[in-house]
């Protein structure tokens, strides 16, 4: 009997690496994106454009604050950053209602929204832990046409942050 434990035991510790290196990444580092208008990893999730590893994760584009790229400075999600890659242009209002999808609440310093080289929209959550669906209604301030618009989620108690672009054509 002692040695059919052993043999069990050894088999066990031995398929553990294995299983564990199988099974799917987990979901814990994940944490937001914006959802409406679709944002590029949001298209790319969807299919509507091929990409690579934002596909499976698209609320997964953390990186230090301050960075102005669409990847958050993610050498995994660098695709983002291609403005050529044929994304989708959605057409909106001079206000416009940009929803975040979190799978992950993090206590918020601040929202932002750039386009046009400078920042047209802040929202200040003065470290207020944010529910599923975050909704802003951001002004474009008299821009017109087409945009990319660099969304930023500043978590509060780390130093990074989460990143999305969203092309979109402003009065069109």
């Amino acid at each position: 009997m002692r040695t059919s434990k052993k043999t069990a035991a050894l088999i066990g510790a031995a398929l553990a690496p294995v299983v564990a290196v199988s099974l799917p990444a987990s979901s814990a580092s994940a944490h937001g994106y914006i959802s409406d208008p679709p944002s590029r990893q949001a298209q790319c999730a969807a299919g509507t454009v091929s990409c690579g590893d934002i596909t499976y994760e698209p609320q997964s584009v953390e990186g230090p604050k301050g960075l102005t790229g669409c990847s958050g400075g993610n050498s995994r999600f660098a695709e983002l950053d291609d403005d050529s890659k044929g994304w989708t242009v959605t057409p909106v209002a001079a206000t416009t209602t940009f929803s975040w999808r979190l799978t992950a609440q993090h206590a918020t310093s601040t929202w932002e929204y750039y386009a046009g080289g400078r920042r047209i929209a802040q929202f200040d959550d003065g470290g207020a832990k944010p529910g599923a669906v975050v909704d802003h209604q951001v002004d474009f301030g008299g821009l017109t046409g087409k945009q990319k618009v660099l969304a930023v989620w500043n978590v509060a108690d780390t130093t990074n942050a989460f990143y999305a672009c969203i092309d979109v054509n402003v009065g069109g």
